[in-house]
């Protein structure tokens, strides 16, 4: 992780309305009291993105029990992932497009690669009062762990239980 990435943990999340595959609007504030995994992948339609959005699928109940709702984000546009979320079968999981601007919320995370004009494989986690709590970047060949992922939220919610029994 580079500076500008280090500077994003606890800072206030960006706030971003996108589509989703089905073009619902999706609007990161609304999610307000329940945590949100950005899970940022470079183009739909590979292998390596399509195993990371189908765990997220495959672990929408463990994110439930987390408070969690798990998105994944690319460049694609949204008639794009509506074809690949039918293909994958995914049907819980929003997959929500950064087509236009091209690319603008991944640049405004710091996950943009101009080069290549897509996102990089990264996981950033905004907290229930909407403030970054965690950010990884992977290589764009590394399908990123669910384990580690769900290990961070649950670790969360023991240190969110924690200071609510030291308030009472």
């Amino acid at each position: 992780m580079d500076n500008r990435q280090n500077k994003l943990i606890g800072r206030k999340a960006i706030d971003f309305i996108l589509d989703d595959q089905k073009g619902n609007p999706f609007r990161l504030s609304e999610f307000e009291g329940k945590k949100v995994l950005l899970s940022f992948h470079p183009l739909a339609w590979t292998s390596v993105c399509s195993k990371q959005m189908k765990s997220l699928e495959q672990n929408i109940k463990n994110f439930a029990k987390l408070n969690t709702i798990a998105v994944g984000l690319s460049v694609d546009s949204s008639p794009s992932k509506k074809a690949w979320a039918k293909v994958l079968g995914i049907s819980h999981t929003r997959l929500l497009s950064d087509f236009w601007p091209h690319g603008l919320i991944s640049q405004q995370y710091h996950v943009f690669r101009e080069k290549d004009g897509v996102s990089k494989r990264a996981n950033i986690i905004v907290s229930e009062e909407q403030t970054i709590s965690f950010m990884k970047i992977y290589p764009s060949w590394r399908l990123p762990s669910i384990n580690e992922i769900l290990e961070v939220l649950e670790s969360d919610k023991t240190n969110v239980e924690a200071k609510h029994k030291t308030r009472r």
